[in-house]
């Protein structure tokens, strides 16, 4: 039976389960997509995979023109097939009004016999017979539209898709031919992917910001999951020393402390349970809206969508009642041996704040959360250095609040040795006799303040580690850098260096094609150097059309505001890919630039250069916080609303005395006032620990000075949210409970 002692429990258990079914579920559906212009294809052959890392998002090595023609007529000699169409993907971006459609870069070959013209998204608006102005590599192009489609961008006729993309990474195949026999056609030259696997032909931008989307969401929920084991693990073993004096009445009447622990475990399993299907539902109707939100944010590619996975929303079930049950195990075998006169007592004195099992615990977290720390600051690799810095701010999280009864006692008298009177004299009591429920109380601050020092510092602190590594590379002077555009083309910027990707042997580096590097010669930069030092004489160049070039290596390239593993001539870079674009030119000519480019101060480049990067943090912060915060702010109040219902004694008390009801209110304040000011002082003092930790690690990373920054206008506005609430929570029930006790009802 749901009672309102029980209520708290059930809240707190809903909500870890509505945050972990949501998380789930978004983040199991994150998988590849079948491309909307293969979805009718029977199988897509695509051309060798590279030799990067997965997670460098590589494109396939592309196909020279002569194998895409010899590949073509095989696969039209295989039996079953219908059709074969090469597929091509170029730069190429509609202007409307005089600026670019930021969202609609890609241009595709188009297959339908008889195509003269442009074949374009009939969303962008225009009408057919129109004249429509696209952007690519080599300038503005002037095109007729002589038909629409629902496929997002442009598609041209086959052969000026064939002269902006001359190479080609993936060919379609219609028809009922057995793969098998497909793949011996290709032989080593490709791979055919039918069915599910089609997705693996989805542009890299697509995989890259999936993948970004994922690690996000993997950090959310790494966070959604600590605060919901934090939280509901904590809310069940208070919830479970409130009702001491009923355990008191069951020993007193000759209950065995086992039957006290059985009757606690099937209740958290109960209460659970049925929190459990409430959180699922909820869970899983929040995570539509959310998917959208993702999308729209630039977090998860178009087309993404939650998809309902029977295990995932079982293992959410599972949740509830594993984390009450775990909860409540602690403390039922402690209050279990609980003698009934002790329990029966009126007013209770903790003799002990810490329990073994809670100092050794609380040692353990310390001790991951040091050992975490170490890790990061030895970590080569930013990834595993977040890893390490979340984990090791999760376990001094974890330290800090299991430890918190251990120096609550001097905190109570630090923070109320400046002020006197009976009100302070009333809350510093009841807050020293009751040392567990202050450290509970505080211990949903304490995660929520901490959370939003480190999430915030954390951001701060690393972009103020690398702002200065940008800054140093960036030119001096007026720049000319991309307006709703991915970079400058020719008639723009006509001189500046071109961004492209080609291969040595099967492995993706990034070239810039640069005018002061003479033709057949190369420089290496970043971690080619190595790499490229180690193979005697000339290099051979694979580009993005498929051909090759041999290029002799004559020097390093001196640092630059852009990475890169080559830089080459530039005339070799537009020559092997049509689409190649300049991600900025410096100094910006005198003129007034064209439609895709505007002026802009060299600060604006260093920032352009991470733009994407920090906007995605950005996103990623504001989860976090969303996480957290909202789920430590609502179990404040949860908290303290299960407090005051057991606290009625405590006001009778009070009034039996002669206090006035005012008087009563105010020491209720002051010692909810005071809870959160512990709460905030461990929590600020963890994160600041935490983002010390993840500074001194960036310094010994980028080799300079790294200071540490926190976000006060965020750090002020969770305190005092948690404030708010806190007093609310506390205040708003004891009004109404003081209000009941009339005179005479005292007197009883």
């Amino acid at each position: 039976m749901l009672t309102r002692g029980r209520a708290g429990t059930f809240v707190a258990v809903l909500i870890g389960t509505f945050i972990v079914t949501t998380f789930l579920l978004l983040l199991t559906s994150g998988r590849p997509r079948v491309p909307d212009r293969f979805a009718g294809s029977a199988a897509v052959v695509q051309s060798p995979a590279p030799a990067n890392r997965p997670d460098e998002f590589a494109e396939p090595v592309p196909w020279p023109a002569e194998t895409v023609a010899s590949l073509v007529e095989r696969l039209r000699a295989v039996p079953g097939v219908t059709g074969v169409t090469v597929d091509r993907d170029f730069y190429a971006q509609p202007v409307l009004d005089g600026r670019a459609v930021a969202d609609s870069i890609h241009g595709h070959a188009w297959h339908g016999t008889g195509q003269a013209g442009a074949v374009v998204d009939r969303d962008l608006g225009v009408a057919v017979g129109d004249s429509m102005t696209l952007l690519t590599g080599a300038g503005p192009q002037q095109w007729l539209v002589t038909g629409h489609t629902d496929w997002p961008g442009v598609h041209l006729p086959e052969a000026a898709a064939g002269r902006l993309a001359p190479g080609a990474r993936a060919i379609s195949v219609d028809g009922t031919a057995d793969p098998v026999a497909l793949q011996a056609a290709v032989g080593a030259d490709g791979t055919v992917l039918t069915g599910e696997e089609r997705g693996l032909a989805e542009p890299r931008s697509d995989a890259r910001t999936r993948w970004i989307g994922m690690q996000i969401l993997t950090a959310t929920a790494a966070v959604a999951g600590f605060a919901c084991v934090f939280l509901v693990a904590s809310t069940s073993a208070y919830e479970v020393n409130q009702r001491r004096r009923e355990i008191g009445l069951l020993r007193a009447v000759g209950a065995t402390p086992r039957q006290v622990r059985a009757m606690l475990y099937r209740s958290a399993l109960m209460l659970g349970a049925v929190a459990s299907a409430v959180g699922v539902l909820l869970g899983s109707l929040a995570a539509v809206p959310l998917a959208a939100v993702l999308v729209a944010a630039g977090l998860e590619p178009a087309g993404y969508t939650v998809r309902w996975d029977p295990g995932v929303l079982a293992a959410a079930l599972a949740v509830g009642p594993v984390l009450s049950l775990a909860g409540t195990m602690t403390a039922a075998r402690r209050v279990s041996r609980v003698g009934p006169l002790e329990a029966l007592r009126v007013a209770e004195l903790e003799q002990r704040a810490m329990s073994r099992v809670r100092w050794a615990f609380g040692s353990v977290a310390g001790a991951a959360a040091v050992t975490a720390g170490a890790a990061a600051a030895a970590s080569g690799d930013m990834r595993e250095f977040g890893t390490y810095a979340l984990l090791g701010a999760m376990a001094l999280i974890a330290a800090f609040a299991l430890l918190a009864p251990a120096v609550v006692p001097a905190l109570i008298r630090m923070l109320l040795a400046p002020l006197s009177g009976v009100i302070t004299t009333l809350a510093r009591e009841s807050a020293r006799t009751a040392v567990r429920r202050t450290a509970s109380t505080a211990a949903p601050v304490l995660f929520t303040v901490a959370f939003a020092v480190f999430v915030t510092g954390t951001v701060q602190t690393s972009n103020a580690a690398f702002d200065s590594e940008r800054a140093a590379t960036v030119p001096a002077g007026q720049i000319l850098v991309p307006d709703g555009t991915p970079g400058l083309h020719d008639g723009v910027a006509p001189e500046a260096p071109l961004d492209t990707t080609a291969y040595l042997g099967r492995r993706a580096v990034t070239v810039i094609g640069d005018e002061r590097v003479a033709q057949g010669t190369a420089l290496v930069a970043g971690t080619e150097t190595e790499r490229v030092a180690s193979v005697p004489g000339p290099v051979i160049v694979t580009f993005d059309d498929g051909s090759t070039e041999t290029l002799r290596v004559t020097g390093t390239a001196p640092p630059g505001p852009f990475t890169s593993g080559l830089i080459v001539a530039r005339d070799t870079v537009r020559k092997h890919d049509p689409s190649a674009l300049a991600p900025a030119a410096y100094p910006a000519p005198d003129s007034a630039p064209g439609p895709g480019a505007r002026k802009a101060a060299p600060a604006d480049l260093a920032r352009q250069i991470e733009a994407e990067d920090d906007r995605l943090i950005g996103v990623f912060t504001l989860l976090l916080l969303a996480v957290s915060a909202g789920a430590g702010a609502i179990t404040v109040a949860n908290t303290l609303l299960m407090t005051a219902r057991h606290r009625r004694s405590d006001y009778r008390a009070l009034r039996l005395a002669g206090a006035t009801r005012g008087q009563v209110l105010r020491a209720v304040a002051l010692e909810t006032t005071l809870a959160v000011a512990i709460g905030s002082l461990l929590g600020g003092t963890a994160g600041l620990i935490a983002i010390a930790g993840s500074a001194r690690s960036l310094s010994a990373q980028t080799g300079q000075d790294v200071p540490v920054l926190v976000s006060w206008p965020v750090l002020a506005a969770t305190v005092l949210t948690c404030l708010l609430l806190a007093v609310g929570a506390a205040t708003i029930p004891a009004a109404r409970l003081v209000r009941r006790q009339s005179p005479a009802g005292l007197a009883t």
